[in-house]
């Protein structure tokens, strides 16, 4: 059996990488990645983890984490087959500015975890539910912006 802390954590990263509608459905996907639990215990870890759920764009109710710990351990093995997927869409640039769309209830988490990293060309970030903005320095390479970003999140391309 799997150690609390190792459940916790898979939980955290199958929420941060796919649409999770209900309790039956993670408890599944848990249970193939090893892990033998209840429902109520899946209850109090979702409780504990301050989990909620949001709309999507298709108006589908899915599990999200709450911006201050969205999923960032990386000490989840590739053994578990979790895909590390942070809710990104899709980024676009117009002069000075990036415009970054998410997922639902993923941009102001995203851009916490981008003024992190302390980027000295990003000089600052606005996220509202599903966009971020970022305000550039002058003339900076949008490619330069792009290749920052996708050590931050790696499935940005």
């Amino acid at each position: 059996m799997k150690k609390r802390l190792d459940r916790l954590n898979a939980v955290k990263a199958i929420i941060s990488s796919r649409e999770v509608g209900s309790q039956d459905e993670l408890l599944q996907i848990l249970e193939g990645n090893g892990f033998k639990l209840t429902q109520a215990t899946l209850s109090r870890d979702l409780k504990q983890l301050k989990v909620a759920k949001t709309a999507n764009l298709n108006g589908r109710y899915v599990y999200v984490l709450p911006n201050d710990i969205m999923y960032k351990n990386a000490r989840v093995s590739a053994s578990q087959n979790l895909p590390l997927n942070n809710g990104f869409i899709s980024l676009q640039f117009s002069g000075n500015l990036a415009v970054i769309r998410t997922r639902p209830g993923y941009a102001s988490s995203m851009a916490y975890d981008i003024d992190n990293q302390e980027n000295e060309d990003i000089l600052g970030t606005i996220a509202g539910d599903d966009t971020i903005m970022l305000l550039l320095r002058e003339n900076v390479d949008h490619g330069d912006i792009r290749n920052f970003l996708a050590i931050v999140f790696p499935n940005i391309q």
